[in-house]
């Protein structure tokens, strides 16, 4: 007897097509920085990759320097260290090489602290607004982004396919295991220069860490400012079938509810994503993870309570944790950094690189603000797993 197979008949997209390869840079926690061009102006700007934005915006100096329009509106964004309300650039374009976005509207947003932290002007961020309109894969490989149009697509092997809830920005499952075990749902944050930040709530609600579980006191950066949190590590972080041990996490009593909590317990950062080629399908809510080069790369576990900031073409020192090594060697606020270990390159993503070695003593010369004389300080790292 013959066998006959009937197929369902039905309508399908047609497949995805590539478009173009865009080139970007790391800076320091695995943050995505690309340079593209705005409308007919002929100089690139850097611009942040973050999948946590839900639009597409600008740094204020950016749009004062170019002479952008602005139009007031009554919407408001929300960072980790403030609400406040936006003005737009509405309708314009952005040109990378191979491809040119257009009707796009920016918000209009201050990224001095950016700037600050990685050393280069900061001109604006890429989120939801570019990544809705297209098939998006970051390879850290090869520091390559590729972009496709929206079509049927095929994945490679050898990857997890998550189904994140999507409305502008991507929310997927975690599972969290320390002193107890925690499922939770959390932004998934390229960004975010971390590899995993928790709302203080969710960790004392779901109790996760021992109350005798060591914390460090520091601080990050975000939208609004600074905010102040505590340093310690999570003992295991499972996402999809893939498991992390001992990772650092950041906590912050996040009063302006930028993580949604109870909906959500806290962000993924990109130090923890970017050990992962991703492929970002937002038109049918599909993020694919395929472990690259860097899955097994040693995390940050280093610890000064230093912060220092580029500022007026200088390295200043703008905060020191009390009790902190960075107390210890006889910081002080205005302190100006101009070497470590004879490095006067006075390159910010190189001194960030040289304080993430534990056990390390580094000679850190600094200008005093108070009377402009030159010491060496010995700066230990301390490494948070001891």
């Amino acid at each position: 007897m013959q066998s006959v197979v009937l197929g369902q008949e039905y309508f399908s997209q047609p497949p995805a097509q590539f478009i173009t390869d865009i080139p970007f840079r790391l800076y320091n926690g695995g943050v995505v920085m690309v340079r593209a061009k705005f409308d007919d102006v002929p100089d690139s700007l850097n611009f942040i990759l973050d999948t946590g934005s839900g639009g597409i915006s600008l740094d204020s100096v950016t749009v004062d320097r170019l002479k952008i329009p602005t139009e007031v509106s009554d919407r408001t964004i929300r960072g980790i260290a403030g609400i406040k309300k936006v003005r737009f650039a509405n309708n314009h374009r952005l040109r990378f090489p191979g491809l040119e976005v257009d009707s796009l509207n920016f918000h209009i947003n201050d990224y001095e602290i950016l700037t600050s932290v990685y050393g280069e002007r900061i001109d604006g961020i890429i989120g939801f607004s570019f990544f809705s309109r297209y098939i998006v894969r970051i390879d850290y490989d090869t520091l390559q982004m590729r972009v496709y149009r929206q079509g049927t697509f095929r994945y490679p092997r050898g990857g997890f396919l998550l189904r994140p809830t999507l409305a502008t920005i991507p929310i997927t499952e975690l599972r969290l295991r320390d002193y107890t075990t925690s499922q939770a749902r959390y932004f998934f944050d390229t960004g975010a220069g971390l590899c995993l930040l928790l709302n203080d709530n969710f960790v004392d609600d779901s109790l996760l860490f021992d109350k005798n579980k060591k914390m460090y006191r520091t601080q990050a950066e975000g939208l609004g400012g600074k905010a102040s949190m505590r340093l310690t590590t999570v003992k295991e972080v499972k996402l999809g079938p893939y498991r992390f041990r001992k990772v650092p996490t950041y906590i912050f009593d996040d009063e302006f509810n930028v993580t949604s909590y109870p909906y959500l317990g806290g962000l993924i950062g990109n130090d923890l994503l970017r050990r992962f080629n991703a492929y970002l399908n937002y038109q049918r809510r599909e993020i694919y993870l395929v472990p690259n080069r860097h899955f097994k790369d040693q995390f940050d576990y280093a610890y000064t309570g230093l912060g220092f900031y580029f500022i007026n073409g200088q390295i200043r020192v703008t905060d020191i944790m009390q009790g902190s090594p960075a107390e210890e060697a006889g910081f002080r606020e205005g302190d100006i950094i101009i070497a470590i270990n004879n490095n006067m390159s006075r390159n910010i993503q190189a001194y960030r690189s040289m304080l993430q070695q534990p056990g390390e003593k580094l000679k850190v010369m600094v200008v005093r603000r108070e009377d402009g004389k030159i010491e060496v300080l010995t700066l230990k790292v301390i490494n948070i797993l001891k």
